[in-house]
């Protein structure tokens, strides 16, 4: 009777760890590393950055920034950068090439997903097509439409054919569903702009901004550039991005600032 109930019990346990997700017994390896998408100007004036005069004579040092996200054995790629070329703000090294030193190709790109469609943010998009594109409902629906304003509908063409997965984000996406990985909506800058929330097990919560706001004085005076599309939504969304950075105690990074760029650590190592 003893080997009986014996043998019962450890079947009960068997079963239970078989049905254990594998999440639970492994957490996956979570990484974030920044990537030069753009070469740097010299301090720029950036009085358009404002739509109340608020920074008239004030000169910033922008930069240009795309970022790699490894989930396990999945990869997310947020925001392409300016496409390489020969234009001064064009990046000496392509996306393709800083993720070679990495070991990582197009094809290991699952997902590619886009704060926005201004120019300096998918100059690089069409390098991922086998990846499913992740980009705000609002600003979809601009590239989309029959004179889109404001955006270039090229980079994405392979995605706009069909040739490629999209999914037009209404509001936030969890991307892995295990809440370390989640596209943030903050309309206001564009129709559909998104911020990006990942947590980290060593750095903790990490929100990169987009274009929420493009540098620190810009983030900490609620400042909206003249060329926003929205100003309501722009304020609401840097009160809620700043109520999720205090709440979850976040390093935030202004993905624009170049006083931002020493927060995470220099390529070729990620943030763990």
């Amino acid at each position: 009777m003893r080997r009986v109930l014996a043998t019962m019990a450890f079947g009960a346990c068997a079963t239970i760890f078989a049905h254990t997700p594998v999440s639970a017994q492994t957490p996956p390896t979570i990484t974030l590393t920044r990537l030069d998408c753009g070469t740097n100007a010299a301090p720029s004036d950036v009085a358009r950055f404002s739509d109340t005069y608020a920074y008239n004579g004030l000169k910033i040092q922008l930069t240009y920034s795309c970022y790699l996200i490894r989930h396990g054995d999945d990869y997310m790629v947020w925001d392409t950068g300016n496409p390489v070329g020969t234009t001064p703000t064009a990046p000496k090294t392509s996306l393709v090439d800083l993720l070679a030193q990495l070991k990582v190709t197009p094809a290991q790109i699952k997902y590619v997903a886009i704060s926005h469609y201004h120019g300096d943010h998918v100059g690089q998009v069409s390098s991922f097509p086998q990846a499913t594109l992740l980009i705000g409902k609002g600003d979809w629906d601009v590239l989309t439409s029959p004179k889109p304003v404001g955006a270039n509908p090229a980079p994405f063409a392979n995605w706009i054919s069909g040739g490629g997965k999209v999914e037009s984000l209404p509001g936030d996406r969890d991307v892995f569903g295990d809440g370390t990985v989640v596209v943030l909506n903050t309309p206001g800058h564009t129709p559909g702009h998104h911020s990006l929330l990942v947590k980290l097990n060593e750095m903790g919560n990490v929100l990169i901004t987009g274009d929420l706001a493009h540098f620190h004085e810009n983030y900490d005076g609620n400042g909206v550039p003249t060329f926003n599309t929205d100003r309501a939504a722009t304020l609401a969304s840097l009160d809620r991005f700043k109520k999720i950075a205090a709440n979850l105690k976040a390093t935030v990074i202004i993905q624009h600032d170049a006083r931002d760029v020493a927060k995470l650590p220099a390529f070729p190592t990620g943030a763990k």
